[in-house]
């Protein structure tokens, strides 16, 4: 379907909030390529708010889905989309748009959905360079324009004046932030153990001057209280100086917090990407997964251990957890110290 012929066009993003991220550029090329049309981001519960932000992407409208199947028709079906973008490889993601009538559904032939694409990309790189570079080569298969450009995401003002409130009222005054990143939704063998990302808080707080602020969802709530604890055990003074956000900030105002960084600490994680999207330098501990497929985009510390077993990508770890419990609290603050050197805060 030619873009002037498209009124209406919608995309399913992906549904995790890293892959979400590194999918603005191919999202960006989109809304290039249907200027006029009605552009609506329809996305799970999960990372629907980060496109309220502002994207490349620019939807004219995002919507959050249902659980279920019924629902998800039902509500596509109210749009009367003359196009879908499915980034999803699924097949009952394309059997929803599918049962929804929307008439152009564009994405890859994967999962047995062929027969319910009206257009599809062809295969995607493998093994992919980076993650970002599959959903760049999603919409090039489809025959539209993708730049190279990393993703980008700025928060509104409504999500900077939440950020403001929650760190004014957990009685930050001023100094460099160091937002630290403790959970990983993935497992618990990305998550370097809570007692070094203490002591790095620790150490952040009483040799760099910095005020720490603890960030993520509330399934990083236990990595939070161990932080917590270690700090009220061992170096109570610290802790005056260590502000816990965890799961305590919206989509939006996480990403506000991040966009006042000077620098965020972070396992592999989705806040990772966001923190590297609105162009803060990230200190990235990469344990069982691939760094390759998943770095930060642009310049940023990656700090991984070469052991034999990694990158084995298991959710739990069936040894010793050596690709973690080898990174030193040492390694991780040098390249957190380089960053806020660089910054001119520390």
């Amino acid at each position: 379907m030619a873009a002037d012929a498209a009124a209406r066009v919608v995309v399913r993003p992906p549904n995790w909030l890293g892959d979400a991220v590194l999918a603005l550029p191919a999202l960006a090329a989109i809304r290039r390529h249907f200027p006029a049309a009605h552009l609506t981001i329809a996305a799970v519960l999960a990372v629907a708010a980060v496109f309220n932000e502002l994207t490349p992407a620019a939807p004219d409208q995002v919507i959050e889905l249902p659980a279920t199947s019924a629902g998800v028709k039902a509500l596509l079906r109210l749009g009367r989309y003359d196009v879908g973008v499915l980034f999803p490889n699924s097949f009952r993601s394309a059997w929803q748009i599918y049962r929804a009538g929307v008439r152009e559904r564009w994405g890859y032939p994967t999962a047995g959905r062929g027969l319910l694409l009206t257009r599809r990309s062809g295969r995607a790189p493998a093994p992919s360079p980076h993650q970002s570079d599959y959903y760049r080569a999603l919409v090039r298969g489809l025959d539209l324009v993708c730049g190279d450009e990393p993703p980008a995401v700025a928060p509104s003002k409504v999500s900077a004046q939440e950020a403001e409130i929650l760190l004014t009222r957990a009685g930050y005054a001023g100094g460099p932030l160091v937002v630290l990143l403790p959970g990983a939704a993935y497992g618990q063998a990305k998550q370097w153990p809570p007692a070094r990302m203490a002591e790095l808080a620790s150490r952040l707080v009483s040799d760099r001057g910095a005020v720490c602020v603890l960030a993520g969802a509330a399934h990083d709530r236990p990595a939070a209280r161990a932080i917590e604890s270690w700090l009220r055990a061992r170096t109570p003074a610290a802790r005056s100086r260590v502000i816990d956000l965890v799961g305590r900030t919206s989509l939006g105002a996480l990403t506000a917090v991040l966009a006042r960084a000077a620098v965020c600490v972070s396992n592999d994680s989705g806040g990772m990407h966001l923190a590297s999207a609105v162009g803060r330098p990230v200190v990235a501990i990469f344990g069982p997964t691939n760094e390759k497929a998943t770095r930060p985009a642009g310049d940023h510390d990656l700090i991984l251990e070469s052991v034999f077993c990694r990158p084995c990508m298991l959710r739990d770890c069936p040894i010793d957890h050596r690709c973690m419990t080898r990174i030193t609290v040492e390694r991780v603050f040098d390249a957190a110290s380089r960053r806020l050197a660089e910054a001119g805060v520390a």
